[in-house]
């Protein structure tokens, strides 16, 4: 975009012209309340299996991941346990993760990441970042499979990923998911998104979707990504 084909005109014009985006604006605030009491409405499904993962406390069951809280918000982190470092889309989410994580235990909400990466591989990247969360491995469990974010090489043509049949583009896919444990103990799913499903969970988007220039991916996703210690000065 340049500012030679943007239109450019007098204040009142462009007072109007605002005003009247507002309007649709707070029309999208009220569709996106609707939406979300809508997604706390959904019916819940109880987990029967049991996940240990692997954790710097050790081995952590599903249960125990809650630390307490009766809400988990899992992010799906793609780390295959091939690879040495983290996918860097997931690394641009995980920027954000640090600075919320005390809000949302003040609000009864432990946030972590999963990935099927050995521990050691994602301890040794989680230093190199920089960053603070808790992160476990599934390596030893089923649940990237069961929740819908890793897929093996036979079935990857007819696998489910965001809740429909595809060919996903890696076997190990993106996405989040929520939990809730009750007084009893009881672990039930609630909710899980994938793909651009989960695009309000980065904050940099939520930015960059309000400045002139928008995302400027052309339909490319973000191409333009690198870890945060990869950008050149």
């Amino acid at each position: 975009m340049s500012d030679e084909a943007h239109a450019v005109v007098a204040h009142d014009d462009w007072l109007a012209a605002r005003r009247a985006l507002l309007a649709k604006e707070k029309e999208f605030t009220r569709v996106r309340d609707q939406l979300t009491q809508q997604r706390r409405e959904l019916p819940w499904k109880a987990v029967e299996k049991e996940y240990v993962f692997d954790g710097p406390k050790g081995k952590e069951s599903l249960a125990d991941l809650f630390d307490g809280r009766s809400q988990l918000l899992v992010y799906h982190f793609m780390f295959d346990p091939a690879d040495e470092v983290g996918c860097p889309i997931c690394s641009f989410w995980a920027d954000n993760f640090d600075p919320i994580v005390l809000h949302l235990e003040a609000r009864d909400v432990t946030m972590i990441a999963i990935s099927r990466a050995p521990l050691a591989k994602i301890a040794a990247y989680k230093e190199r970042m920089g960053w603070s969360f808790h992160w476990v491995s599934s390596l030893g469990n089923d649940f990237n499979f069961d929740y819908g974010v890793s897929f093996t090489p036979e079935r990857r043509d007819d696998a489910v990923y965001n809740y429909r049949t595809q060919s996903p583009s890696n076997l190990n896919r993106e996405g989040t998911s929520v939990f809730f444990k009750d007084e009893h103990g009881r672990v039930f799913h609630t909710y899980s998104a994938y793909s651009r499903g989960i695009d309000l969970l980065n904050t940099a988007y939520n930015y960059l979707d309000i400045v002139p220039k928008g995302r400027n991916e052309d339909g490319r996703g973000p191409f333009w990504v690198r870890r945060h210690d990869e950008y050149r000065s």
